[in-house]
């Protein structure tokens, strides 16, 4: 017999195993002595609302019969080496996803990498951290896994609409995931353990047929009576395909250079940009938990969301908490020399003692007016522009400005900083300098808030390390609403991040399945070769 129930546990009752069983079992009157007894977790959510925090969970009871398997029966990749094939710029989640998804219609792809494989990209990460050098091909944005592999590994998406998520999270956990991910309400995999999964899907891909091309940066697109039906790379080999699905990441400013060089369809979009607030961990627990000194030994690492609407020379811009990083890390996130860029990231078990979350304000086109002579590259430039300030702010090296909250929003210089988790090193500097007054002031209204709404938050113990402005892209590469592919250039199919339809992980992956099924209905289904 299976039984299903919705029950409201202590974090003890939740997180400790025996302890769950035993509950399930007193719940439902089952001795567990008379009987052959399993119950799972389905879905949990914390409930930190009230002064006790409690833990929302589905569970399934198997009385007397096998428990059923929670993870569905994966496909397996048929071969496809011989198959028509199509071109996937960029070996991120929604590139690994389009080409997995295109194997399994049959067709074979190509994915195409500018950077290293996600092993060799551990180098040029500790040369950013520890020597302050960056490579513009391997860095913590670009290379196998693309942002997300070394800058946490968030699983949670509002984007149902989008696709199945439950099959993108089932693909992770065939290809190694912890099958935690599937109960969790705010599911995360870890940057220590993204690595390994990364490399079983390239594997996948490998094993049926399609091709994976590192150390492969597109310099050109070859276009033939306004359809694009290959790219060129740096040693100017062609590559061709029925199709190519540009997946190439919001960092990728050449690829934005490149399309508006040739005249593609291209347009500025708006973003949002600020810094990293870093916190101690115990302070965001105790705010959040209600508790007194740590949140105990069951309960995980504590998270926020923030949102509030400001006001500056009367244009109103909501200003937000983005990719909160409990137990986490602020991390070097540059993709060329002369830029100074931050971004978070949790290992598996998010036990550091920091927390960090960007927090940022919307930037629309009209703040921009100076920028309008960039013409689609605008935003783009503007957000250059302020990563190449704080570098020089910083000093030139990857050593971040950073300013203590109070002192920020009450205009003061912080004489002394805080301990850091973002290893090259911050210094002392006036973050009013760093940031645009439209955004700074912005920011200074929203402390105060948020110091409301969370009572603790707005405090000298926290510190503003900058920038954080690769919230997403601040290009758009238009496409056609039905059929996701470019209204001018044909089997063109503008993918993710990058083109600006995606804003994480899950979201990117879903696009990228899409864009490979709008492809090959058109193109191999179709029968227009």
């Amino acid at each position: 017999m299976k039984k299903e129930l919705n029950l409201q546990l202590s974090p003890k009752e939740a997180y400790d195993e025996q302890v769950f069983q035993e509950v399930v079992a007193k719940r439902l009157g089952i001795k567990t002595e008379q009987h052959q007894f399993k119950a799972r977790q389905v879905k949990r959510s914390i409930d930190a609302r009230g002064r006790q925090v409690k833990v929302n969970v589905t569970a399934e009871a198997f009385i007397d019969e096998p428990s059923t398997p929670l993870l569905s029966t994966p496909k397996a990749y048929q071969n496809v080496k011989n198959a028509d094939q199509i071109i996937i710029v960029g070996a991120g989640p929604a590139g690994l996803f389009a080409a997995l998804r295109a194997i399994e219609l049959g067709v074979k792809p190509i994915l195409i990498e500018r950077g290293k494989d996600v092993r060799a990209r551990r180098r040029d990460l500790a040369a950013i951290n520890k020597d302050h050098i960056v490579n513009p091909e391997s860095n913590y944005c670009f290379g196998e896994g693309g942002a997300g592999t070394y800058s946490d590994g968030k699983l949670y998406t509002r984007s149902k609409k989008r696709g199945d998520i439950r099959r993108i999270m089932e693909i992770f956990v065939s290809h190694g995931a912890t099958e935690e991910i599937l109960v969790d309400a705010h599911p995360h995999i870890g940057t220590n353990k993204l690595p390994k999964i990364v490399t079983e899907l390239r594997e996948s891909i490998i094993q049926a047929g399609g091709e994976v091309l590192f150390n492969t940066k597109v310099v050109d697109f070859i276009l033939k009576d306004n359809e694009m039906v290959g790219v060129i790379t740096q040693d100017g080999e062609q590559i061709k395909g029925l199709g190519v699905i540009l997946a190439t990441g919001h960092s990728a400013r050449d690829i934005f250079h490149l399309l508006h060089a040739k005249n593609i369809l291209i347009e500025a979009k708006p973003f949002a940009l600020g810094v990293r607030i870093e916190h101690s961990q115990n302070l965001i627990d105790q705010i959040q938990y209600h508790c007194e000194l740590d949140r105990g030994p069951y309960l995980p690492a504590s998270s926020y969301a923030l949102v509030q609407q400001t006001y500056y020379k009367g244009k109103q811009r909501g200003v937000f908490s983005f990719c909160m990083c409990p137990g986490g890390f602020i991390v070097p996130a540059a993709t060329s020399p002369g830029e100074l860029v931050v971004n978070g990231m949790s290992p598996s078990r998010r036990d550091s003692k920091f927390a960090n979350s960007g927090i940022v304000a919307a930037v629309e086109l009209e703040d921009l007016p100076q920028y309008v002579k960039y013409g689609p590259l605008a935003a783009m430039m503007f957000q250059a522009d302020v990563e190449k300030k704080a570098w020089e702010i910083g000093g030139k090296t990857q050593v971040a400005p950073a300013q203590r909250m109070l002192d920020f929003v009450n205009r003061k210089s912080s004489s002394s900083l805080l301990d850091t988790s973002y290893q090259p090193g911050l210094l002392s500097a006036d973050m009013h300098e760093v940031l645009p007054d439209f955004i700074s002031n912005r920011l200074v209204d929203a402390f105060q808030a948020f110091g409301k709404k969370m009572k603790g938050y707005c405090t000298n113990e926290s510190q503003l390390i900058g920038v954080e402005s690769r919230t997403s892209s601040p290009v758009r590469i238009p496409r056609i609403k039905e059929t996701f592919e470019h209204p001018i250039i044909k089997r063109l199919y503008p993918c993710a991040e990058g083109a600006g339809y995606a804003g994480g992980i899950v979201s990117a992956a879903m696009d990228g399945e899409r864009c490979a099924e709008h492809l090959i209905e058109m193109y191999v289904r179709n029968n227009l070769h």
